[in-house]
């Protein structure tokens, strides 16, 4: 890297990224666009469905109407699956917002692992020198790479002058063996009581340390899960990740924090109570998925776990077809793992109705709704070909884009988020959301027969090139 060319090139970016979604900081009236877009899609359906009874069928009305009343009771289901997450969702955010900042800054090791991150690893520690927080350090973990990842970190150990205080930079070095032995690695060799694990592309806002710290004054508290951003946009499938981290990850985290149900701590901004992770039996190799796995132990433990919005990571999302694939590929069989692993607690209320309740939305969201996803859409677009209505079909596909719209709305506002990415609704569902979950089923097939993977790594833009 050029030094005088790249010198401030990661404060730059991610001053950037903060304004390019400061755009997005409207007030709206929120419940207003619930109501009324969920109304309109429940009317579309109607239409379409005394469009259908008025059409002349060549084939009996029986199979017809069985599809009909099939394919409402999805729409319904998908309706109420929204308004039940934007409830809640809006019910957190309601009460974050009440809520007075605590003041609670205990020294805390930011743990960073790192294999063949050369290209990222400079631009993420040097904002992590910069966080507003009194009392931390950063432990980079070498996990064998073989890029050159070893000769950039060693030039950033050492005591740094941050904005806000000095910053100790330590770096360890260790044999390859996968990003959960080297978050333990470094766990270990960390004397705080509190860690805050990231990846060696993740980006930390400013305000991040000190606004997912002040969650552990409550000795309840074992972890706090973060809020991941994309950060190389302007790219169609980039902008729909971005979509996606914001109505189809960070909308859910905040209803789950309010129904305090978290099943997983994001690996690019996961805070810990070291004591936590330590009697949930560290971080595992058995599973693709070891931020689920961990989740899932720390709640086992009896510890609680809470959303944080403003503590917020910006990660390199894939800008190919084939890397996105790939990466949901693996989180999908992972997640399959960890729910596979901790299978027996499914039917152990004893555990707690809310640990029951975590495993079960995650069988549901990894196995039953793809599946039902796939088969609404291909077993609508079928009804309407084979019987003569293949007129009716944009009303369906309007029905679905209408509810993605008031989705994209509420938390683009909600999240302050950029609105450029609200036109993306349009397709997101029908064809973004669509590849994944078939994605999702395949995975779910592979997973089920035991066919062997390989962990895979997505291979890095940089910063530079964004």
């Amino acid at each position: 890297m050029a030094p005088e060319t790249n010198k401030f090139k990661s404060k730059v970016i991610l001053k950037n990224v903060e304004q390019f979604i400061q755009k997005g900081d409207r007030e709206a009236p929120l419940l207003r666009l619930i109501a009324i877009s969920s109304t309109a899609s429940v009317v579309m359906f109607i239409i379409t469905y005394f469009s259908i009874q008025f059409t002349k069928l060549t084939v009996g009305g029986l199979i017809v109407n069985a599809s009909i009343f099939a394919l409402l009771f999805f729409l319904v289901l998908l309706i109420l699956r929204y308004l039940g997450t934007l409830g809640a969702s809006f019910l957190f955010i309601s009460k974050y917002t009440a809520e007075s900042p605590l003041d609670f800054t205990p020294f805390i090791s930011i743990i960073v692992p790192a294999y063949n991150e050369a290209l990222v690893i400079e631009d993420s520690i040097k904002p992590l020198l910069n966080l507003n927080y009194p009392k931390y350090e950063i432990i980079i973990v070498n996990d064998g790479s073989t890029d050159g990842t070893i000769s950039v970190a060693e030039q950033l150990v050492g005591l740094h002058e941050g904005k806000f205080s000095p910053v100790k930079v330590t770096l360890i070095n260790k044999q390859n063996g996968g990003k959960a032995t080297a978050l333990n690695a470094g766990i270990q060799f960390s004397n705080a009581e509190y860690v805050l694990c990231v990846d060696g592309d993740s980006i930390l806002s400013e305000n991040t340390l000190k606004n997912g710290m002040r969650h552990f004054a409550n000795p309840k508290i074992g972890a706090v899960a973060g809020n991941v951003k994309v950060l190389n946009r302007k790219q169609m499938l980039t902008d729909l990740q971005a979509l996606e981290y914001v109505e189809g990850l960070n909308m859910v985290r905040a209803a789950q924090s309010f129904l305090k149900i978290v099943n997983i701590i994001p690996g690019p901004v996961g805070f810990f109570r070291k004591r936590a992770i330590v009697e949930a039996g560290w971080y595992a190799s058995d599973t693709f998925a070891e931020d689920a796995d961990l989740t899932m132990k720390v709640r086992l433990a009896g510890w609680q776990i809470v959303y944080e919005p403003n503590a917020m990571a910006y990660t390199e999302a894939p800008e190919s077809i084939n890397q996105l694939l790939k990466q949901r590929y693996r989180w999908t069989r992972g997640f399959l793992q960890s729910l596979k692993k901790h299978r027996h607690f499914l039917f152990a209320p004893s555990k707690g109705i809310r640990n029951c309740v975590v495993l079960w939305s995650m069988f549901y969201d990894a196995i039953i709704w793809p599946n039902m996803n796939i088969f609404a859409n291909l077993f609508f677009i079928v009804i309407a070909v084979f019987y003569g209505m293949s007129n009716l079909i944009p009303l369906w596909w309007i029905s679905i884009a209408l509810l993605d719209i008031m989705a994209a709305l509420y938390c683009v506002s909600i999240d302050k988020e950029d609105l450029r990415l609200v036109p993306y609704a349009f397709i997101y569902r029908l064809f973004f959301v669509l590849t994944i979950d078939i994605t999702k089923v395949a995975a779910t097939v592979e997973e089920f027969l035991g066919m062997e993977m390989n962990w895979g790594k997505l291979e890095r833009v940089g910063l530079s090139s964004n």
